[in-house]
């Protein structure tokens, strides 16, 4: 009987499966987005959830749990000062996660995995103007072939 079996094991170790959920963590705190296959995200998503959960506490004991499986101060911090804000007033389904298709070398399924109420980033307009203008493609052949004659004429001449 399969009775109370219903975690991933994602195929590793007990040890290794736990530093993978740490790492995902990290990276998902850290960007508020991480691309991953399906079932990394879903293995590591309740983690998430319940990390999210403590930090809305904002105790000392709650911090140090979340020490435990996000080894970053710096995240840790981001995580209970803007992150759990922003999750003030939700109770639970803090992630989302959206197919992507299939992994082009072994085709697995990947997934985006990210936080629900993740701020848009402004898209940079001051880099679209400071791209050079590209000359108009009858202009730049023409530019091209006069010199090529003038090249030919020289080493002819």
């Amino acid at each position: 009987m399969r009775h109370g079996k219903d975690n991933y094991k994602l195929g590793r170790l007990t040890a290794h499966r736990w530093a993978l959920f740490r790492n995902l963590l990290v990276a998902l705190f850290r960007h508020e987005r991480i691309t991953t296959t399906e079932a990394k995200a879903k293995a590591v998503r309740g983690a998430a959830e319940h990390m999210i959960t403590l930090a809305k506490r904002e105790t000392l004991h709650a911090r140090r749990q979340v020490m435990t499986m996000v080894p970053d101060t710096e995240v840790v911090g981001t995580l209970f000062d803007t992150i759990a804000a922003r999750f003030g007033d939700r109770h639970g389904g803090y992630t989302r996660i959206i197919r992507i298709g299939p992994r082009p070398g072994d085709a697995a399924p990947m997934v985006l995995l990210e936080l629900v109420d993740r701020p848009e980033a402004p898209k940079d307009k001051s880099a679209k103007g400071a791209k050079k203008e590209k000359t108009p493609k009858g202009e730049a052949e023409a530019g091209a072939s006069k010199e090529r004659k003038k090249k030919q004429a020289a080493a002819a001449g």
